[in-house]
């Protein structure tokens, strides 16, 4: 009798188990299907604009050399500078305040996270108009809204706090004192001890403040105001979809999609790992 109980609980986890596989790959294929579609239209050289077809008539290189061609090279080194430079300064201050808030006790600590918290709640949409009037003060839109838009991103970084420290309070305290002890200072301890024991949370705070700006469109496209100096590829992309460019650019365009999605699939799956060890390590704690 207690031997069916265990076939028949190992047949309903067999049963169970294919039909969660089963949806996966459903969910995985039905959400490949649009980068596959822009993919073989990247390739499509017989016509510039939108078909009834998915398998080109014709294949080639054109649309890429197309690209090549326009102004796709000083948007993408605009997004890959913004970006770049977003996740640099992004994660030297959250994770310096991610310290600061899991390991020192002082005055005014909680009310401090809890106005960050609530501050945190307000869309960002709502200060667009005050932060473009003072980046204009400063003459950082338009052509030059490359450092505007990295000062709009880093600005606010420390904001985002609560997984880092979560993953910082899961590490004993009592390598921090030992280090003190033997003579290290607040930053050696940060650097040579908690952070090389951090390096999931590390990599999550570096794709996330690097996945930011690169997607960025609705900000960047009010900040460049149509310049074409100051656009990101989301922009100057996008740019291509109108009335007037889409019958001959709609080829191009696809094929900027995919040298977009490309290097930051790439990164994603490199580092899925520590990316889901940092998610996960983070919310052990609050």
């Amino acid at each position: 009798m207690e031997n069916k109980r265990h076939m028949g609980l190992r047949t309903l986890n067999r049963v169970s188990n294919t039909a969660i596989y089963i949806l996966l790959i459903v969910i995985s294929i039905v959400w490949l299907i649009p980068f596959i579609f822009i993919v073989l239209q990247s390739f499509r050289v017989e016509s510039t604009y939108q078909v009834g077809y998915v398998i080109p008539h014709q294949w080639g290189w054109q649309n890429y050399i197309n690209l090549w061609n326009s102004d796709f090279k000083r948007w993408y080194l605009n997004t890959f500078i913004i970006a770049l430079a977003a996740a640099v300064f992004v994660t030297v201050i959250q994770l310096c305040m991610s310290y600061t808030l899991s390991r020192f006790r002082f005055k005014l600590r909680g009310p401090l996270m809890r106005f960050m918290l609530i501050l945190g709640m307000f869309p960002g949409m709502l200060t667009m108009i005050i932060l473009y009037r003072v980046l204009s003060d400063l003459g950082l839109t338009q052509a030059n809204a490359v450092p505007g838009l990295i000062l709009v991103s880093v600005a606010s970084s420390g904001m985002g706090y609560y997984v880092s420290k979560g993953f910082f309070d899961t590490i004993p305290k009592s390598l921090d004192e030992a280090a003190r002890v033997d003579g290290a200072t607040r930053a050696q301890v940060l650097y040579k001890i908690i952070l090389p024991l951090s390096k999931p949370i590390v990599i999550y705070t570096i794709l996330t403040a690097f996945m930011g700006p690169w997607g960025d469109y609705v900000f960047a496209r009010y900040v460049a105001m149509g310049t074409s100096a100051g656009y990101n590829v989301a922009v100057g992309m996008y740019s291509w979809l109108t009335n007037d460019q889409i019958a001959r650019m709609y080829t191009t365009f696809c094929a900027g999609g995919v040298i977009v999605a490309v290097p930051v699939t790439i990164l994603f799956l490199c580092l899925q790992k520590y990316y889901v060890e940092g998610v996960t390590g983070g919310a052990v704690k609050g």
